[in-house]
């Protein structure tokens, strides 16, 4: 029996009043949670501080169709993963850095960035990442409408 994911599941739910529904436990040590954007800030921090999830594993983004998703792969020492998703508008696709929390979220958030065109406020100025700096303004290649002819290879520059 999944008795602390089931726990947690409902945590979540009455500390935050979401639908129940939103908040599944999918297997062992799995937690999938359906975030909406405005709430995220305070479910994120009550699940580091208040729940144990201290570890960030990953940020994983997605194209939606009309809006941008990311989903926080976050887990406790004892190896339960909670996953909180999140969906913003794509013609306002803004999120809220988390890289105070976790300084190594800078890269993945620089991945939102460039390959999804995501905001992240508060995101330290740095380098560009994974795409090269030449590469050309507004071309987001994991938007399931961008098309690679839609940027010639000259237009792509190396640094030397």
């Amino acid at each position: 029996m999944l008795v602390e994911e089931e726990k947690i599941r409902q945590q979540l739910v009455e500390r935050f009043g979401l639908p129940a529904e939103k908040i599944t436990v999918q297997r062992e040590r799995r937690i999938w949670a359906d975030i909406p954007a405005a709430n995220f800030g305070e479910v994120f921090d009550y699940a580091v501080d208040k729940l144990g999830f201290v570890i960030l594993a990953t940020i994983t983004g997605l194209d939606e169709g009309p809006t941008l998703g990311a989903i926080y792969h976050i887990a406790r020492e004892s190896g339960i993963m909670l996953n909180l998703h999140i969906s913003v508008p794509k013609d306002k696709p803004v999120i809220k850095t988390v890289s105070a929390r976790f300084p190594a979220a800078d890269a993945y958030e620089r991945e939102l960035v460039d390959l999804l065109g995501m905001q992240v406020e508060g995101l330290p100025p740095g380098n560009r990442y994974p795409l090269p700096d030449g590469w050309p303004a507004g071309q987001y290649p994991l938007r399931k409408d961008w098309k690679s002819d839609t940027i010639g290879k000259t237009e792509v520059t190396e640094n030397a």
